[in-house]
């Protein structure tokens, strides 16, 4: 393995001691299932009964997962990871919130994060989640194929001019926009919507970028018949690759109603899946790719295919991407060596922003090896410091 992503000193130049020290407490406290599960239980809790507890959740875990509760709260540390030449992703990460007023919420915050993104350098792309804008059960009634009453359909009309709405913002304001991936029973009809904004917005570049979650062994199919689709009728295709987020939810799901897990049996046959897809996208011009991964091998198998394809490290079709608060030694040594990496930094009201919190945690947990890699790479770096 290259010794590109040892070195700790770059991954953690920007933390102080004290930071240091609480992401090593924070990656210990996850490394454990039971506690994970108890301490999501006992914050739970505590948030629903309104217990003075989001200056707690903010000191330790919100802060290093988290830009801010605003975007503005987010510019101090945007600016101080684009002085390592590490871009941003303002990511608005209130999750499960079902009424019209949140949904216009967040397309309100969508478009203001591109009027950002235009306005600054160190943010390249602007991003939203398709239950941002509608409720799940409808975009799981459309993937399911079943008829709309005249309400839902109104409903639906509604989400569509959501998504046009940002995905013309972007295109006028030549600002790339993620659209993240959720659960297989609702995709379709997300993935179906995603590509008529790529037909009507990618005509000379790749605006718009769906997301497909590669631990489901059926996107390697549906990347290729995208790509036929867009060389048919002419258009760029925006990608941006991940394993996937969803995973326990997925296989419960599956075994519960009966039907075959859409999820791959391991995580070698995931790694798999993960580099065929990187690898078919490197080989087409007009293919952009958003690179959303926290595993080294395929980092490194994306920078030897770059120099084998002849394509410049900072060639805008291929980014690198990881999570604020993780996987540092993957791109600040990336960003060192000068490839294009940008990190999600996710913001919003601190019990708003629990759930994708809760998430995360649960992630780390069932990633075998995410953790104990993070813990050792934080012991080298306080170990070197003395601390």
């Amino acid at each position: 393995m290259n010794k590109i992503f040892e070195d700790t000193q770059t991954a953690f130049a920007l933390k102080s001691d004290t930071e240091l020290d609480r992401a090593y407490f924070l990656f210990k406290m996850i490394q454990s299932e039971p506690l994970v599960r108890i301490g999501t239980a006992i914050t739970n809790f505590a948030l629903k009964a309104h217990m003075p507890v989001e200056h707690l959740i903010r000191a330790s875990v919100f802060d290093h997962f988290c830009g801010g509760i605003t975007e503005e709260d987010c510019l101090p540390t945007i600016a101080n990871m684009f002085t390592k030449n590490v871009h941003a992703i303002l990511d608005y990460s209130v999750e499960g919130k079902e009424e019209e007023s949140q949904f216009n919420l967040a397309l309100e915050k969508t478009l203001q994060n591109i009027d950002f993104a235009q306005e600054k350098l160190s943010i390249p792309f602007a991003v939203f989640k398709p239950t941002g804008f509608g409720r799940l059960s409808l975009y799981q009634k459309i993937t399911e194929k079943k008829a709309l009453t005249d309400e839902e359909q109104e409903e639906w009309d509604t989400v569509v001019q959501r998504f046009n709405t940002v995905c013309k913002a972007a295109h006028d304001k030549d600002v790339p926009l993620l659209i993240d991936a959720e659960e297989s029973w609702m995709q379709g009809a997300a993935d179906d919507l995603t590509e008529e904004m790529m037909v009507l917005y990618n005509h000379k570049k790749a605006i718009v970028f769906n997301t497909l979650q590669m631990y489901r062994h059926d996107r390697l199919d549906y990347l290729k018949a995208l790509h036929k689709r867009a060389s048919e009728n002419g258009f760029y295709v925006g990608l941006k690759l991940v394993r996937g987020a969803y995973m326990e939810k997925e296989r419960e799901r599956a075994e519960e109603k009966g039907y075959p897990s859409p999820i791959c049996d391991n995580k070698q046959a995931t790694d798999i899946n993960f580099d065929a897809g990187i690898t078919y996208m490197m080989e087409y011009e007009k293919l952009a790719l958003f690179a959303g991964t926290h595993n080294e091998e395929s980092t490194h198998k994306l920078m030897e295919l770059a120099i084998e394809k002849g394509i410049s490290k900072n060639d805008k079709r291929l980014w690198f991407g990881q999570l604020y608060g993780m996987s540092d030694h993957i791109s600040y040594n990336l960003a060192a060596q000068g490839y294009n990496v940008a990190k999600y930094l996710p913001y919003g009201p601190v019990r708003d922003v629990m759930p994708y919190l809760i998430r995360r945690a649960e992630e780390n947990t069932s990633v075998s090896g995410q953790t104990s890699r993070e813990l050792s790479l934080l012991k080298t770096e306080r170990k070197r410091r003395k601390l």
